[in-house]
């Protein structure tokens, strides 16, 4: 099995890397981190390396990845162009398991922010875990 779990620099990613780490041990399961960003910079610098930190306190044999071949205008309803990306790469690597944090924004703020989480679950292409 192969677990999936993308990370933003949001508590609710980390947590959800912790359950994924945790989830892909327990099932003896294949981890995979993705990072999505339009460049390389400090801030996705950081994000995988607070990823690592978390990977590492758990033990887990994973490397956090930054996927820069996107296109995501971080201006305009990010979330639902992430899903997309998040959906993409589960088609293209037949990811099993996709484990991911979710804000718990409520409907006014995801109608006009969208969610990655959301788009994900919606599609009903892959089994999803939402960590709050």
């Amino acid at each position: 099995m192969d677990v999936l779990v993308p990370v933003d620099d949001s508590d609710c990613s980390f947590r959800a890397l912790g359950f994924g780490a945790d989830m892909a041990a327990r099932y003896d399961a294949d981890l995979h981190v993705v990072h999505f960003a339009d460049e390389e910079s400090n801030a996705t610098d950081a994000v995988v390396e607070r990823a690592q930190r978390v990977l590492d306190a758990r033990d887990a044999d994973a490397d956090p990845e930054v996927s820069t071949n996107v296109d995501i205008d971080v201006d305009v309803r990010s979330g639902g162009r992430a899903g997309s990306e998040i959906l993409d790469l589960v088609d293209e690597r037949g990811y099993d398991h996709v484990v991911m944090g979710h804000h718990g924004a409520g409907t006014i703020e995801r109608a006009i922010l969208g969610s990655a989480a959301e788009t994900v679950l919606r599609s009903e292409k892959v089994p999803v875990t939402v960590i709050p």
